[in-house]
């Protein structure tokens, strides 16, 4: 069983993908860290992939599924998958869908519900460490990363509010018809991301139990 893992941005769906996918050994897609990756290299796709991020918006659908299905030719058919940051629209769900019942690979998504306004907060109180890539939320005092004594900095796309705001309108407008998609064909469960974070992984880890057990 694989996992499609939602969550509006600010949502800790990337914290909290990883502490589900330890509990249930799942193999994390990560779309982020996927982009980042080819961003990194300096090619021409990486180049163009870098310019379309930091003005605040999203790579194509099909460069996208592409780099998912590429993924999944270099697992086993008995690993099951986390999903994360992939689909944001309905033409990649639907292009995911086919790809996943193309490989033989049945899925279920996981919602961790946040209100928009909790999310912008977030967004723009937490920052990164350069290094390693780990997030750290507003409420986390130190100016150095945790694992490696690195200074932490903003994220370029969380310090200008109007990007932030337009990452939030893209997931409205796009990642919720999809969500809703699977609330009616009965393949969602919800979690709510309000609560504090010890709180939304016992949830989630609880909800997600049938579905390996």
């Amino acid at each position: 069983m694989d996992i499609i893992l939602f969550g509006i941005q600010g949502s800790g769906k990337g914290t909290q993908g990883k502490l589900l996918a330890e509990r249930y050994h799942l193999h994390v897609f990560d779309m982020g860290s996927q982009l980042r990756s080819i961003i990194e290299s300096g090619t021409e796709l990486g180049n163009k992939i870098k310019t379309i991020v930091e003005g605040g918006h999203l790579v194509d659908d099909d460069t996208v599924v592409e780099i998912a299905e590429s993924f999944l030719r270099g697992i086993s058919p008995d690993q099951s998958v986390l999903f994360d940051g992939i689909p944001r629209t309905q033409t990649q769900s639907e292009k995911l869908e086919a790809l996943l019942k193309k490989y033989q690979r049945d899925v279920f998504a996981l919602l961790i519900e946040l209100s928009q306004e909790t999310a912008i907060k977030r967004l723009t109180e937490r920052r990164i460490c350069p290094t390693c890539k780990a997030i750290y939320p507003g409420f986390y005092k130190q100016d150095v990363c945790a694992d490696d004594q690195t200074p932490l900095v903003i994220r370029q796309d969380d310090s200008d509010l109007e990007s932030v705001k337009q990452r939030l309108s893209h997931y409205e407008n796009e990642t919720k018809p999809v969500i809703q998609h699977f609330y009616d064909i009965d393949r969602l469960i919800k979690v709510d991301g309000e609560q504090i974070i010890p709180d939304v992984t016992e949830e989630m880890i609880e909800k997600a139990a049938y579905l390996f057990t």
